[in-house]
């Protein structure tokens, strides 16, 4: 049985491989050059096209906490511009063309083939834990990209997907829905609750309701400025352990030995990540990637 902590180290140190796509000047070009031009259609768009043409419903449900009428403006327009399959095409290419500088020389070098055959397999086994997990199913079933470094990338965006569809049930067996869950985030102090609200497109009035939801029911203090009650922090504890053990099953694919050297090799390919510039002000640095902190939820 792999420690669910030392998945969650692993997860981590390698998340800036994936998640630069989302702010990558490259990923951009190659989406505007389909016809994608809007930055929300841009992430909504690139993001469940391995569903398919769904309709915005399916995209309000697996994305969580996003205002179900930001979701609305971007799909299913996309689809009319662009098919998924042409978007995911674009999505690589750009994958592609920004690690290529991000990482220079290390994209051929024999760290980077273990390191997407390990990730590999643990993507893989994952995809024995299907059930539950719609986003990571839709990412499932593409096909695999040849060169390592683009392997490396698609494994580590299943087991993106993977855990937050883990985190994602964790919420709803907790009773809270997309916009509470940011105001319990904000709650923590990890990251300025104005940032969630802006960045998730919720208006004041529903803002304000989920807090008052959340003073109601005790986990979040009566009075001052955002943060959790006791009450607050024991079920934020409860939620992250949950994602945690919810994690292992891909992770157990590689056992303890095979997980902890996954997150030793990706931990240098993050690194160049983040000092190439990918991932832009704000998002969490080096040092919060490298510890073993808990995401943000």
């Amino acid at each position: 049985m792999i420690d669910p902590a030392l998945a969650r180290k692993t997860w981590r140190r390698l998340e800036p491989v994936h998640g630069m796509v989302y702010f990558a000047p490259e990923a951009v070009e190659q989406y505007a050059a389909v016809g994608i031009e809007h930055n929300r259609m841009q992430y909504f768009s690139s993001r469940s096209a391995p569903m398919g043409a769904v309709p915005a419903e399916v995209v309000v449900a697996t994305f969580f906490n996003f205002n179900p009428d930001l979701i609305r403006r971007a799909i299913p327009a996309a689809w009319a511009i662009a098919s998924p399959e042409t978007i995911l095409a674009a999505r690589l290419r750009g994958v592609d063309a920004a690690l290529r500088r991000a990482l220079g020389d290390t994209i051929g070098s024999p760290e980077m083939k273990e390191a997407a055959g390990l990730a590999r397999i643990a993507a893989e086994g994952g995809s024995e834990f299907i059930s539950g997990r719609p986003l990571f199913a839709g990412h499932a079933h593409l096909p695999w990209p040849d060169e390592p470094h683009l392997a490396l990338w698609h494994a580590q965006s299943l087991l993106r997907e993977f855990r937050g569809d883990g985190h994602i049930g964790a919420l709803l067996v907790e009773g809270l829905t997309g916009v509470q869950a940011l105001v319990i985030h904000g709650a923590t102090g990890e990251v300025p609750p104005a940032a969630l609200q802006q960045s998730r497109a919720w208006g004041d009035d529903a803002w304000n309701a989920a807090i008052d939801e959340m003073r109601s029911r005790g986990l979040v203090e009566p009075t001052g400025d955002l943060a959790l009650t006791e009450a607050g922090r024991t079920h934020r504890q409860w939620v992250e352990d949950r994602t945690d053990a919810l994690s292992v099953p891909a992770y157990a694919a590689l056992g303890e030995e095979g997980t902890a050297r996954l997150g030793e090799i990706g931990r240098h390919f993050s690194r160049a990540v983040i000092d190439s510039g990918l991932l832009p002000f704000g998002v969490p640095s080096r040092a919060k990637y490298e510890t073993e902190e808990r995401p943000a939820g």
